[in-house]
């Protein structure tokens, strides 16, 4: 553990503390120890951080094992020690790469999860003897349980990545003379979402709103907001209207309901509708008290391939739902270094240097130029001028660092 930061040893050593402490032949511990070894045997060395639904679970077993008076007070400890190692793992070289990484490991799990649970609900209806559906009523008490982990890890590492994606304030400029500084807390995006005394897991961080004297501009706003490339406005669409209105009833009988398994399929789904029909979407789920269902159906339209992201993204803005649009395409580029290359290539070569900037926009203003040289190492000669125009539309400080990391990545000369 020398080489780890001390937040995560010290979390390591409280976990290790925590498991000595139960039966490993019963209990969650038994479970997460038959179905992951090799994970937890990670979690307790220090090198991996267990998501926060399997450090409640143990908590649960010592409540179980020794009451839970003693489980509270070590709750307590718990989430400061988890809180402040998350912030460690998260320092490190590379953790933007890594979480986007899970994150899309983690969307095939839950969605496979919803899937698993609506199959075995199906079954379970038609089941013809009582040992065929107590069998499946054990398989869906597992699917469901798979289902919220899946949906709490998911929305963990969303918020550890919004927290990094999170630009820094702009330090103040300091006059000529100045008193004697105050001694500051560390700030920054890495940070971010990070409470002062660690009471409380990580928390998406506060949409900081735009500078009402500032138009938006710039290359991570193309297609997104500006008159400059403003999209062309929506038309009405009666029939897709009356679509979303349904779905969204569909929706919200689901959630009454609480098969959150079969109202995430939906939201799988229409992640898939045609780009116009976004915008009905988000006003139906808005309107229908689904705030969360339209976070969920964000993050899966992030997902979508590249040209159904900005299609989607142009959408938003055309409707006026600007904040959503910017948002989209910050999610959409939390995804490896190859895929994004692989999107911009994409884009280029069908002629659409608008969408492609637009994403290469997105991609620089949340990604490190470290891995904006990863993209343009794959096809320096079409991916490097792209990337720098792009920078110059976030920041003129954005663009030399990125001409200094091509040049350390040899991609430019």
């Amino acid at each position: 553990m020398a080489q780890l930061p001390g937040a995560a040893v010290d979390f390591a050593r409280f976990l290790a503390g925590l498991t000595a402490r139960l039966d490993r032949r019963s209990g969650w511990l038994a479970v997460f120890l038959e179905r992951d070894p090799d994970g937890m045997r990670a979690c307790l060395a220090g090198s991996e951080l267990p998501p926060w639904d399997v450090v409640d679970a143990l908590l649960q077993d010592l409540a179980s094992d020794q009451g839970a008076a003693v489980a509270r007070t070590e709750a307590a400890a718990a989430r400061a020690l988890h809180a402040a190692a998350t912030a460690a793992h998260d320092a490190l070289p590379g953790a933007a790469a890594a979480l986007a990484g899970r994150l899309d490991v983690m969307l095939r799990e839950q969605r496979y999860a919803a899937e698993r649970l609506q199959e075995l609900t199906a079954h379970r209806a038609t089941a013809t003897t009582e040992e065929a559906a107590a069998a499946l009523d054990v398989d869906l008490a597992w699917a469901e349980d798979d289902h919220r982990r899946a949906t709490a890890r998911r929305a963990e590492l969303r918020a550890r990545a919004d927290a990094l994606a999170a630009p820094a304030a702009p330090a103040p400029e300091r006059p000529a003379q100045l008193a004697k500084p105050k001694k500051r807390p560390r700030g920054g995006a890495r940070f971010a979402g990070i409470a002062e005394e660690a009471a409380e897991p990580p928390q998406p961080p506060a949409p900081v709103a735009p500078a009402p004297a500032a138009a938006l501009r710039g290359a991570r706003f193309a297609g997104v907001a500006g008159p400059a490339e403003e999209p062309a406005p929506s038309r009405p669409d009666p029939e897709g209207a009356h679509a979303a209105t349904g779905a969204v009833a569909r929706l919200h009988a689901l959630r009454a309901q609480g098969r959150g398994g079969e109202a995430h399929v939906v939201l799988a789904e229409l992640a898939g509708w045609p780009a116009p029909r976004l915008p009905l979407l988000a006003a139906e789920l808005h309107r229908a008290g689904l705030e969360a269902d339209w976070a969920t159906l964000l993050w899966e339209v992030a997902a979508l391939p590249p040209a159904g992201l900005v299609a989607a993204a142009d959408a938003l803005a055309a409707a006026g739902r600007g904040a959503d649009a910017r948002q989209l395409l910050r999610q959409g580029v939390a995804r490896p270094v190859p895929e994004i290359a692989d999107a911009l290539r994409l884009l280029t070569g069908d002629g659409r240097d608008r969408q492609a900037r637009a994403l290469a926009g997105a991609y620089l203003a949340v990604r490190s130029p470290e891995d904006a040289a990863g993209v343009a190492r794959s096809d320096p000669d079409r991916l490097v001028p792209l990337l720098l125009d792009a920078a110059r539309g976030v920041s003129e400080e954005r663009h030399w660092d990125l001409v200094h990391a091509f040049r350390v990545a040899g991609v430019l000369a």
